[in-house]
C-alpha cells in the first residue's frame, strides 16, 4: 500500500502518501500495545482470551501472566505529517499463526520488529522473515519494568542484524516513543530505496517459517 493523489485539482493540496507498515515480533512482545498507543483512531484488535487450546502450544516462558493473544491482526493509523500517513498492521506472534504473515506482508514498505529482552529469541523469526523478503525493518527493543538494560550495540550483536538496520530502545506504552520508532523506520525505508542503499544481504539464521 503506497499511493498519493498527484492529480489533485488546482489550488487543492494533494492527498498524503499512505504507507503500509507491519508491526511484528514474538508472542507478548508488545505489538498490540504499540499499535494501540500510537494510533489516532480506535485500533482494530483481534485479541482473544487465551483458552486451554493454547496449552502446550504457545510458549509462555517469560510472559506467564499474559491472558490474551492476537489471533488475526491489529490495525491502526497515524498521520506523521501532511504528506505521510502510516497504516499499521500488527501480526500475530505465535508460530501457529505464521501462515498469515505472507498475506499481511503484501504491499508493506517496511516493518517494526519488537524485541523483548526477556525472550530475545522470539523476535528471530520476524527478523528472518523480513530479511528474506527484502523488506526494510527496524528493531525496537521494548523496555519492560524490572528487566536488564542493554546497549544498542549489545542488542544488535544478540539479534545479529546488518549494520544499517536501526536498533532503538522503545516503550510500547508511550505514544511519543512509538512515533519515534516509526519515524526511524520511514527514514530507513527512504535510505534503502535510494540508489546508494539498495544492497541486500542474505539471511543468516535458519527458520522453519516459509
Amino acid at each position: 500500500m503506497a499511493f498519493a493523489d498527484s492529480d489533485a485539482p488546482a489550488g487543492e493540496a494533494p492527498l498524503p502518501a499512505a504507507l503500509k507498515i507491519l508491526v511484528a515480533g514474538g508472542f507478548g512482545a508488545g505489538k498490540t500495545t504499540m499499535v494501540g498507543s500510537v494510533s489516532e483512531i480506535t485500533p482494530l484488535s483481534t485479541e482473544e482470551v487465551m483458552t486451554e487450546a493454547s496449552l502446550g502450544v504457545d510458549d509462555l516462558s517469560g510472559v506467564e501472566s499474559k491472558t490474551t493473544t492476537t489471533v488475526a491482526l491489529d490495525f491502526g493509523r497515524i498521520t506523521v505529517s501532511s504528506e505521510l500517513v502510516l497504516y499499521l498492521f500488527g501480526t500475530p506472534g505465535q508460530e501457529r499463526f505464521w501462515f498469515m504473515w505472507n498475506e499481511l506482508a503484501s504491499g508493506a514498505l517496511g516493518a517494526v520488529v519488537i524485541a523483548d529482552t526477556r525472550r530475545l529469541e522470539s523476535c528471530f523469526p520476524s527478523v528472518d522473515f523480513f530479511e528474506r523478503r527484502g523488506i526494510p525493518f527496524v528493531v525496537a527493543v521494548n523496555r519492560f519494568d524490572d528487566t536488564p538494560s542493554y546497549t544498542a550495540e549489545e542488542l544488535r550483536e544478540a539479534v545479529d542484524v546488518e549494520p544499517d538496520v536501526p536498533v532503538v530502545q522503545a516503550d510500547a506504552r508511550r505514544r511519543e516513543s512509538g512515533k519515534e520508532v516509526l519515524i526511524t523506520l520511514v527514514r530507513h525505508v527512504i535510505r534503502r530505496r535510494s540508489p546508494a542503499g539498495t544492497g541486500r544481504a542474505a539471511p543468516r539464521r535458519a527458520t522453519t517459517m516459509g
